[in-house]
């Protein structure tokens, strides 16, 4: 392998990319992968579609950039409409950027400029989860909490308050689940009380946990709870749905799950599907209208409303429809996740099986009872993915408790999966955990 002139996280290196179709990679040498993460959650619709590429490419013919402060363009009007179309009642204008962390960033400003439109400029607090991800850029790190991604930063950013992420599953109580679920959003309660109420601006949360906390869905109660206590403090309530948007857990939002109605979302990765860096920021409308009635949106991105973006945008949601592809999440999704539950009967290393939709995880632990986590010496999250790998499998791995101990992966496959494609995960996943087993002598 030729020495490389990128550099990225690491100096690991990969085979370099030949070809991808559908939910299958090739690289040089002709291995074929299954793209079980779909990337980084992107790749949703799976890859080289022809619909968008066709109109990925009747755009170029056209148009490939507009300044939006020069020109409007049918793309970006056409998608902002199409998305409002499916976004929660109020939700009638958007914001377009070009990725998760500019999108976090976009709802953190907006929500700020609409406090000092609103005469309370007092409050600048946001109040976030720990574990999360909501990013890398500076403002969405200062949300961020997972360890090794913040603590060389923590002088260059403002931390924001914390509460806990509800990691229920790791809890050793005689609580219910309804009752587990009010507990931890009645931290929020405490949390803005031990903040002065006056100065909390808004509280982030994925509805779904991503990378930080591999796919954690919190008891029903506590989505419920939330919302009344951030109604009760005059707090707004930012969803982060950059990976569990778009059709993910099986609803075009994971809040419809839970019937909620955010202030603001932010959506990314599965919204431009792989094809084209595309994300958005959809807000009720008397949060625009008040921050554009008092001097405009002091923000912005060059490549905001982009028309080859934009158009590539629109058709992934039109395929989406046109193939029904969230009755399969839901489908396949379920298929999915009752056989990683297989596999932990088998594998006592599985301490919890999780997630909606095809956005699932396994969280690796020393204990099954405890919950204890594997020493993190170990690394066994990077082993287990590189062993899928090995066998043909891409999987995504992260560390579950804050970043420096703990293991998990996401198995996350495209909307597209059918019944064998399953399967093949399935199976290539059980070779990989016994290699895995034997390797680390469990």
């Amino acid at each position: 392998m030729s020495e490389s002139h990128l550099f990225y996280q690491s100096r690991s290196r990969r085979p370099l990319l030949d070809r991808a179709e559908g939910v299958y990679i090739w690289d040089r040498s002709g291995k074929r992968y299954l793209d079980g993460s779909s990337g980084a959650m992107v790749s949703n619709i799976g890859h080289s579609n022809p619909s968008v590429l066709a109109a990925m490419q009747a755009q170029m013919a056209k148009s490939t950039f507009g300044y939006r402060m020069h020109f409007e363009n049918e793309p970006a009007e056409a998608l902002a409409a199409k998305v409002a179309s499916l976004s929660p009642a109020g939700h009638e204008k958007v914001f377009f950027v070009s990725g998760g962390s500019e999108a976090v960033e976009s709802a953190m400003k907006l929500a700020r400029q609409f406090a000092v439109a609103n005469g309370e400029s007092q409050r600048w607090k946001v109040i976030s989860r720990s574990p999360s991800y909501h990013g890398s850029t500076m403002g969405a790190l200062s949300l961020t909490s997972y360890g090794p991604l913040n603590d060389p930063f923590i002088p260059l950013t403002t931390a924001m308050p914390k509460i806990p992420a509800p990691q229920c599953y790791l809890d050793r109580n005689d609580l219910t689940d309804e009752q587990r679920g009010i507990r931890y959003a009645e931290m929020l309660r405490a949390k803005i009380e031990d903040e002065g109420p006056e100065s909390v601006l808004a509280f982030v949360m994925e509805p779904i946990g991503g990378a930080s906390t591999g796919a954690l869905v919190a008891p029903d109660s506590y989505y419920r709870r939330i919302a009344e206590i951030c109604q009760q403090y005059g707090v707004l309530l930012i969803y982060d749905e950059v990976m569990t948007g778009v059709g993910r857990t099986g609803t075009f939002l994971a809040a419809e799950h839970w019937d909620i109605n955010p202030d603001i979302v932010a959506l990314a990765k599965g919204f431009g599907a792989g094809y084209v860096p595309l994300g958005a920021v959809t807000a009720k409308n008397h949060i625009v209208e008040a921050v554009l009635s008092d001097g405009g949106f002091q923000h912005g991105y060059t490549y905001a409303g982009n028309p080859i973006a934009c158009a590539t945008g629109l058709a992934v949601l039109e395929e989406i429809e046109r193939q029904n592809m969230m009755q399969n999440v839901s489908n396949m999704g379920a298929k999915l996740k009752q056989g990683l539950q297989q596999l932990q009967q088998i594998f006592p290393v599985i301490g919890d099986v999780r997630g909606k939709g095809l956005l699932t995880a396994i969280e690796l632990v020393a204990d099954p009872v405890t919950m204890a986590p594997l020493p993190a010496s170990q690394n066994a999250f990077l082993q287990l993915t590189e062993l899928a790998y090995a066998e043909g499998l891409v999987i995504y791995p992260r560390r579950t408790r804050g970043g420096y101990e703990g293991d998990h992966v996401l198995i996350c496959p495209p909307f597209i999966v059918d019944d064998n494609h399953i399967d093949e995960i399935l199976e290539k996943l059980t070779v990989s955990m016994k290699k895995f087993m034997r390797e680390l002598r469990l």
